[in-house]
C-alpha cells in the first residue's frame, strides 16, 4: 500500500497544486472538502488529470480533517495505490430517504463475493437515512465491516455534496469493496459524551423521527431539558444536547443520536438515526477533555487490534457535534489519534453528519452519531 496526499488551505487555489501528481498510478483517491470547493468547476478535471487511472470518490464536510489539525474550506487529496488488495467501486442516486434500505441492498449485491473483507461507504448527509443504509447492507453482506460516513455542510444543513469520478451532486451513496486476504483493516469507535437526567421511554415514533416521550410531546420535554436558550437555537443548537440510546437493562451507552430538525406543528424531533420505540433514552452533554479522551480510546481500539507499525493510512470521521462543542481547539482529538497510531499512519477524514463503523469489539457495523471513528487501511505484503 502507497499513500501520498496533497493538501489545499482556504486560500489556495486548484492551480496551487505542484505541476506533477505524487501518486499518478494510484488506483483510489479520497476527497474531503466544503461545499463551496466542491462547487469549483475545474474540480473533476483536475482530479482526473493528476489520477488517471484512479477511482475519485468523496463527499463535502463539516470540516477537513488532516494529520496537521482541522481545516474549514480546505480540499484535502489522499491518493492510494493497493499492491495486493483488490477493489470495487460503485454508487446510486437515491430516489429518497425512504429508499434507503434498498439502495445500499442493491449496492451491496453489486459487491457481495466470499473475497469481500471491508466496505467503505460516503454517502449523502441529508436525504440518506444511515440507519436504514446501514441495515440495506447488512442484508445482503452480513457482519462484514463498514466504515465511512455521512457527507456535512458546515453547521448549515442545506445541501451536501458527493464525488464520483466524473460527477458531484447530491443524493448519491457511494461504495467501496476491498478484497483479499492481504488487506488489513480495523475500526474504533470513540465517544466521550455523558448522559444526564432520568431515562425516558420512546413511547411513539416513526423511524428517525420521535413523536413522544413517557406518553409526553418531545419537543415541549427536550425544550425543558435544554433550556430556553439553547431552544431558542434549535435546530443548530440540539447538536450540543445528543440523545443517548441505553442499552436493555444495562446503563450503558448502546448508541448516540443527532438532533437534525424539529417540528413545532407535530412537537416531534428528527434525528440523524432511528430511534425505535420502547428504547430507553437520555439526554447527554460533554466537555472538552472528555470528547478527546473519546477519540483516544478510538485509536487504542485499532491500535490493540492490529499491527500499526507499517504504511497504513486511518480515516477519521467525526461527528459535527463534537466540533460544535470543541470549537477552536477541536484539533485536539485528531493530534491524539496521531500520536497513538504514529507517524507512519496518514491520517485524513471530515466532520461528519452520521459515522458507519461497527460497534466497539465487533463487526456490526451501525449508524453512529456525536462519535470519533476511525476506519484503519493497511496491507500485508508477504
Amino acid at each position: 500500500m502507497i499513500v501520498r496526499q496533497e493538501s489545499l488551505t482556504a486560500k489556495m487555489t486548484l492551480k496551487d497544486l505542484p505541476a506533477t501528481s505524487p501518486l499518478p498510478t494510484a488506483n483510489l483517491v479520497l476527497v474531503f472538502g466544503s461545499v463551496k470547493r466542491f462547487g469549483e468547476s475545474k474540480l473533476l478535471s483536475t482530479l482526473k488529470e493528476r489520477y488517471p487511472t484512479a477511482q475519485i470518490i468523496g463527499c463535502s464536510t463539516s470540516g477537513e480533517i488532516t494529520a496537521s489539525g482541522v481545516f474549514d474550506d480546505s480540499l484535502q487529496i489522499t491518493a492510494i495505490l493497493w499492491e495486493k488488495t483488490v477493489q470495487r467501486v460503485t454508487h446510486a442516486k437515491m430516489s429518497g430517504m425512504q429508499n434507503s434500505f434498498e439502495t445500499a441492498a442493491g449496492l451491496a449485491k453489486q459487491l457481495k463475493a466470499d473475497s469481500l473483507k471491508a466496505v467503505l461507504v460516503y454517502s449523502d448527509g441529508l436525504n440518506v437515512n444511515g440507519s436504514e443504509l446501514l441495515e440495506g447492507f447488512k442484508s445482503v453482506l452480513g457482519e462484514i465491516p463498514i466504515m465511512g460516513g455521512m457527507a456535512g455542510d458546515g453547521f448549515n444543513f442545506s445541501k451536501t455534496i458527493q464525488i464520483f469520478n466524473d460527477t458531484a451532486g447530491d443524493g448519491l451513496v457511494i461504495a467501496v469493496g476491498l478484497y483479499g486476504n492481504h488487506l488489513i483493516a480495523a475500526t474504533g469507535v470513540g465517544r466521550g459524551w455523558k448522559p444526564y437526567g432520568p431515562p425516558r421511554k420512546v413511547t411513539k415514533s416513526e423511524k428517525n423521527v420521535v413523536l413522544e416521550l413517557d406518553g409526553k410531546p418531545a419537543l415541549p420535554l427536550y425544550n425543558l431539558y435544554i433550556g430556553a436558550h439553547s431552544a431558542k437555537g434549535l435546530p443548530g443548537s440540539g447538536l450540543n444536547f445528543p440523545f443517548a440510546i441505553i442499552e436493555e437493562g444495562k446503563r450503558d451507552i448502546e448508541k448516540i443520536r443527532t438532533l437534525l430538525a424539529i417540528d413545532p406543528k407535530t412537537n416531534s424531533l428528527t434525528f440523524a438515526g432511528n430511534v425505535d420505540e420502547g428504547e430507553t433514552v437520555r439526554f447527554c452533554q460533554a466537555t472538552h477533555d472528555r470528547l478527546v479522551e473519546g477519540a483516544g480510546d478510538a485509536a487504542h481500539l485499532v491500535k490493540d487490534n492490529t499491527n500499526v507499525n507499517q504504511t497504513g493510512l486511518a480515516v477519521c470521521v467525526s461527528c459535527v457535534g463534537r466540533k460544535g462543542v470543541m470549537a477552536d481547539l477541536v484539533a485536539d482529538e485528531v493530534k491524539l489519534v496521531q500520536q497513538i497510531l504514529g507517524n507512519q499512519t496518514a491520517i485524513t477524514g471530515f466532520y461528519s453528519y452520521g459515522e458507519f463503523a461497527p460497534r466497539p469489539d465487533t463487526n456490526d457495523s451501525v449508524l453512529h452519531n456525536q462519535t470519533m471513528t476511525i476506519g484503519y487501511l493497511s496491507e500485508n505484503l508477504i
